[in-house]
C-alpha cells in the first residue's frame, strides 16, 4: 500500500554524551548466541552514522553543526569500537549521503548538501579513526519506501563524496527502478583498489520475487567493474525499516533472500569457471 510511518522526533536540546553501553551489550550478545546456535562465523551489525542521526534529531543546543555532528562523532566512537573488538563486523548505515538531499536538505543548493557531506564523512572517520576500515562497511540509501523518488539525488553527484569514507565496503541501491541504472557510474568511476562493492540485486520495497538469473545478470555487471573477488551480492536495504512497519510480506522476504542466494551461486559457478 505505501505510506510513510509517523513517529515523534527526538531533539537534541542538551550536550551529547554515552550514558549506558549496556543495552549495546546485550545486542552483542544476542547476535554472537544467534550466529553460535547456526553454526555463523561471521557477522555484522548496524550503527547509525553521526550524518543520520543529524538529520533525524534536529539540533538546539550546539551553536553550529560543525560541533554537533562533532559530538555526535565523538559519542558513536565508543558503539563503533565495541561492535568490532566484539569480532564483529561493523555497518555503518549512512543515508545522510543520499536521502538527506530530499529530506533535511531539500531547500538547499547543491554545494550546500555536498558541503555538509564532505562533513558528515570527516565526521565518520573521526569515530572510525581506531578501527580497521577492512571491519567496516558503509550503507548509502536513498530512502527505505515506496515512492516516486524522482528527488533523488543522482549517485554520479555524490560517489566522490562517498569514495572519501574510511569503510572498505560499499552498501547500496542498485536493484529499484529509480537507481538500477546507475551501475555504470561504478563502471566511470574511478574505484579505489581497496573497496569491495555490495550492491542491491534484489529490491527490498517490493513483493515481486526476483528471478535468480536476474539477480546473477546484476551481480555479473559489477564483477565485471571491479572483478569477482570484490563483488558481494545485498539487498537494496534491510525489509524492517521500522518497527512494526513493512511493506514486505515476511514469508516473501525470505523467498526473496533465497533467489539472491541461488543467484549468487549461478554468477559464482560462471565467474569462477
Amino acid at each position: 500500500m505505501g505510506g510513510t510511518p509517523k513517529f515523534h522526533r527526538p531533539i537534541c536540546r542538551g550536550a551529547i554524551a554515552v550514558r549506558d553501553l549496556a543495552p549495546l551489550s546485550r545486542d552483542i550478545a544476542n547476535l554472537r548466541a544467534a550466529m553460535t546456535e547456526h553454526g555463523v562465523s561471521r557477522g555484522f551489525m548496524n550503527a547509525a552514522s553521526p550524518g543520520v542521526i543529524a538529520v533525524f534529531q534536529p539540533n538546539q543546543f550546539y551553536k553550529t553543526n560543525e560541533q554537533y555532528i562533532g559530538a555526535l562523532a565523538d559519542a558513536m566512537r565508543q558503539e563503533y569500537e565495541a561492535v568490532v573488538a566484539s569480532g564483529l563486523d561493523l555497518q555503518i548505515d549512512a543515508p545522510d549521503l543520499a536521502m538527506g538531499r530530499h529530506i533535511r536538505f531539500r531547500d538547499a543548493d547543491e554545494t550546500e548538501f555536498l558541503r555538509n557531506a564532505e562533513l558528515q564523512v570527516d565526521a565518520l572517520n573521526h569515530a572510525l579513526s581506531n578501527v580497521p576500515a577492512s571491519c567496516v562497511r558503509i550503507h548509502l540509501c536513498w530512502g527505505n519506501y515506496e515512492g516516486p523518488h524522482h528527488y533523488d539525488v543522482p549517485l554520479e553527484r555524490i560517489i566522490r563524496v562517498v569514495l572519501k569514507a574510511k569503510p572498505v565496503a560499499i552498501f547500496f541501491e542498485a536493484a529499484n527502478p529509480r537507481h538500477a541504472h546507475e551501475w555504470d557510474v561504478w563502471e566511470q568511476t574511478k574505484i579505489p583498489d581497496d573497496k569491495v562493492l555490495l550492491p542491491g540485486v534484489i529490491d527490498s520495497v517490493t513483493n515481486f520475487i526476483e528471478h535468480p538469473r536476474l539477480v546473477a545478470q546484476r551481480i555479473d555487471r559489477f564483477a565485471g567493474i571491479v572483478g569477482r573477488e570484490r563483488v558481494i551480492a545485498s539487498t537494496d536495504c534491510g525489509f524492517g525499516t521500522f518497527a512494526g512497519f513493512g511493506a514486505i510480506h515476511p514469508p516473501i522476504a525470505y523467498a526473496k533472500l533465497a533467489s539472491m542466494a541461488e543467484g549468487a551461486q549461478i554468477a559464482s559457478r560462471r565467474l569462477w569457471s
